[in-house]
């Protein structure tokens, strides 16, 4: 399996970011991502996907959508659609609707920013996502960069402070997110998670200070979606889309805080007799399975089975855990980063049956 290093859910000057498709190309040439995936709202852009590249290095820059029911206030249930191929934004007013026409077109749907606060002092209401009646979805965005952020803004100082101190607002996805991925994992869904960044390159201005909050370059150096391919990306447009969404769908993938220390080289494996299975994989737990985990710096890392942990290993980069149990297993990586300890890495999960 090959990694890709993905960066989805941003905006450009098609909806209410401020970048064209060509700066967020750039800016990605001068990250380590190899993938990002603009998502506008409520408008398919074309004519942009593809590779971009310097004198060094390549990037791929594919087209989704995030589509939302513009005549509801607030704005709930936002959907991040990729690889429809076609605009279904009409649809937006029935949710299930629009969910399902997303899999007859081939495309895949995940529930954007599903916990996001509101936060007053800066005017932003609470877009968390509420029809939990729905059924059919690929996954949720577990960790969003923005919704984060909004949490962190109590006062307009702390919107000041956090504007010229970035590095200290992620922490870790939601609780409330972390406990509704696990609800539905439970249940028997398989439900994908992901992490995104919310790019829009959001100009700031208070009185003689001016900046631009969070451009593209920075957001792509932190959280960021791991995707694994079977084969190394070939460069023809048509086949390695399909290949990164056919990833994305299996759950072949982990969300990394890449700012702290790249999260590069994370692996997440479980051997049964017959196979060796990779994160989104099932497994028989027959005759017992041996998990690996690979960690690229020393760290503080779980083990959970629906949604609990039953093992905790400290500063080592490589775990193992056998056992015959039934269940859904994934792992949770910790950092400390700036005087705290945070998320680091979040492993989609592995079953057992």
């Amino acid at each position: 399996m090959h990694e890709q290093v993905v960066n989805l859910h941003m905006h450009s000057v098609y909806s209410d970011g401020h970048g064209t498709h060509h700066q967020i190309a750039t800016a990605a040439l001068n990250s380590d991502v190899d993938i990002v995936i603009v998502t506008d709202h409520n408008v398919l852009v074309h004519g942009v996907e593809g590779y971009y590249q310097n004198n060094h290095r390549k990037i791929l820059l594919l087209i989704g959508e995030e589509i939302h029911d513009q005549t509801r206030q607030p704005q709930k249930n936002h959907l991040l659609v990729f690889g429809a191929n076609k605009e279904l934004s009409p649809q937006a007013t029935n949710t299930q609707q629009l969910i399902d026409d997303v899999r007859v077109s081939g495309g895949l749907s995940f529930l954007a920013h599903p916990v996001d606060p509101a936060a007053p002092a800066v005017g932003e209401g609470d877009l968390s996502w509420e029809n939990w009646d729905i059924v059919g979805f690929t996954g949720i965005e577990l960790w969003n960069a923005m919704s984060e952020f909004k949490s962190r803004l109590k006062t307009k100082l702390h919107a000041i402070y956090y504007a010229f101190n970035p590095n200290r607002i992620a922490s870790r996805p939601f609780s409330d997110a972390i406990k509704k991925w696990d609800e539905l994992l439970a249940a028997g869904k398989r439900i994908v998670a992901v992490g995104g960044s919310d790019a829009h390159a959001l100009p700031g201005k208070l009185g003689p200070l001016q900046k631009t909050l969070f451009p593209y370059e920075y957001h792509f150096r932190t959280i960021n979606t791991h995707i694994f391919t079977t084969f190394e990306m070939s460069g023809d447009l048509n086949q390695d889309r399909k290949m990164v969404l056919s990833s994305l769908e299996r759950g072949n993938a982990f969300i990394g805080y890449d700012l702290p220390a790249s999260t590069r080289g994370f692996r997440f494996t479980a051997k049964d007799k017959d196979r060796l299975a990779w994160m989104g994989d099932t497994v028989s737990g027959a005759l017992g399975v041996t998990f690996q985990i690979r960690i690229p710096y020393p760290a503080e890392c779980s083990l959970l089975k629906d949604g609990h942990i039953v093992k905790t290993w400290y500063n080592l980069e490589h775990c193992t855990y056998i056992t015959s149990d039934p269940g859904v297993y994934r792992v949770e990586v910790h950092i400390d980063y700036l005087g705290r300890k945070r998320g680091w890495i979040y492993s989609n999960p592995i079953f057992i049956r």
